[in-house]
């Protein structure tokens, strides 16, 4: 059998411990709050399917030939317009890049400013994906606290001062990936300041910051950014359809431009018939009225969850209480295998994504993600039940007196 010489970007045989865990819940008897999913009943086919009608009758030849590496401008257009009216971000056209989806940007700008051993400054915890895409890239993390109010100030600046060659800050300021916190106001005035004082690029990803059910919208830290440090990312995968794979970066013209010439190394250019799509769909539909059935939806649902907790799980554990977004953070006193802990949850036919993998570093025993926006209200009554009590067993079992 060939032995295959891979690059050292490749991740050795063995690693891949969500996409087993996620296998392992996809099993029809198991009620998984295990994804990332947007419900997909909400995803507006009949109207989406009439825009790509429209779009092939007026462009068919155009969208099926190669396209513009930045992007349809019509979209790159619509992209700026919503961005200043959403966030406070402004910008002109050659600030903005369409990418195949979040994921490509994140890739991009690994690609573009990560040498092997540079630094990259993460939250604690934070998206195990842009773990996986910067340490591709040979990235050395360091973890930041954070708290409900998102990542600590101080222990950022303690935290660039100890790693003055520290190149990027990635954060996910709103409805946070794995844990549902948001960042205050005024931390992301602040981070805007100390991007500029330690000279360090912040990369902002903003995929779930219109998914809001309740509290007040907090404005992007870009908006706050005077000296092009910050990198703002968005993606239509949770306000429309994630198949599409539309994605975002607003920038420095300059960062723009080094992005695209990677993004032509990559793809040439993102799909134009998704990309057009939007545009009509837009033209003729109420994005804020899709959204809002969106987030009303995630925030029943999320309420359902909160309560299975409140009512079937062990006392002395904590949880986070988003105002927006897919998820919720648990944290079980106690437990030191959350693996184990997730094993067990499966002999209860309920499963989540254990919290090790979101971390940089060491990570916290008994904490996991709980995903509330891709399961019926049946499944989340039933599978928070099912939860509590695989974590009651848990307990009993850690408490069991050993006679050895």
């Amino acid at each position: 059998m060939t032995k295959f010489n891979f690059s050292k970007r490749v991740p050795a045989d063995g690693t891949d411990a969500v996409g087993v865990i996620l296998k392992a819940a996809a099993d029809p008897k198991i009620i998984s709050f295990a994804g990332g999913l947007p419900a997909p009943e909400l995803f507006p086919v009949k109207a989406m399917k009439e825009a790509v009608d429209q779009v092939f009758a007026e462009r068919g030849q155009e969208v099926m030939q190669y396209g513009a590496a930045k992007g349809v401008t019509a979209l790159r257009e619509l992209v700026l317009q919503r961005v200043k009216e959403k966030e406070n971000v402004t910008g002109q056209l050659d600030n903005v890049l369409m990418t195949t989806g979040s994921e490509q940007a994140l890739d991009l700008v690994g690609k573009a400013f990560v040498n092997p051993g540079d630094t990259v400054l993460v939250e604690q915890p934070t998206y195990l994906c842009a773990l996986d895409v910067f340490k591709s890239y040979g990235a050395n993390f360091v973890g930041v606290e954070m708290d409900e109010a998102g990542m600590k100030m101080d222990a950022l600046e303690e935290a660039l001062k100890a790693h003055p060659e520290a190149k990027l800050v990635y954060t996910v300021p709103n409805f946070q990936n794995p844990t549902g916190r948001t960042m205050a106001l005024k931390r992301r005035e602040k981070l805007a300041e100390l991007a500029a004082k330690y000279d360090v690029y912040v990369l902002e990803d903003n995929p779930y910051g219109e998914i809001r059910f309740k509290g007040q919208h907090v404005p992007a830290v870009k908006s706050f950014d005077k000296t092009g440090h910050v990198f703002y990312m968005g993606t239509f995968s949770k306000t429309l359809a994630p198949g599409f794979r539309l994605g975002w970066v607003v920038a420095d013209e300059a960062v723009v431009n080094k992005l695209t010439v990677l993004k032509q190394s990559a793809d040439l250019h993102t799909d134009n018939l998704a990309q057009y799509a939007v545009v009509e769909f837009l033209k003729h539909n109420d994005l804020d009225a899709h959204v809002k059935q969106i987030s009303d939806l995630y925030g029943q649902r999320k309420a359902l969850m909160t309560e299975g907790l409140e009512k079937y799980f062990p006392q002395g554990v904590k949880y986070t209480d988003p105002e927006g977004g897919m998820f919720l953070w648990v944290e079980v006193p106690g437990v030191e295998d959350t693996v184990e802990l997730f094993k067990q949850c499966l002999e209860h036919n309920v499963a989540f994504v254990p919290g090790d993998p979101f971390y940089a570093g060491d990570p916290q025993p008994g904490a996991f993600r709980l995903n509330y926006s891709n399961a019926q209200a049946d499944q989340i009554k039933a599978g928070m039940k099912h939860l509590g009590e695989a974590l009651q067993d848990e307990r009993e079992l850690t408490a069991k007196p050993s006679y050895d």
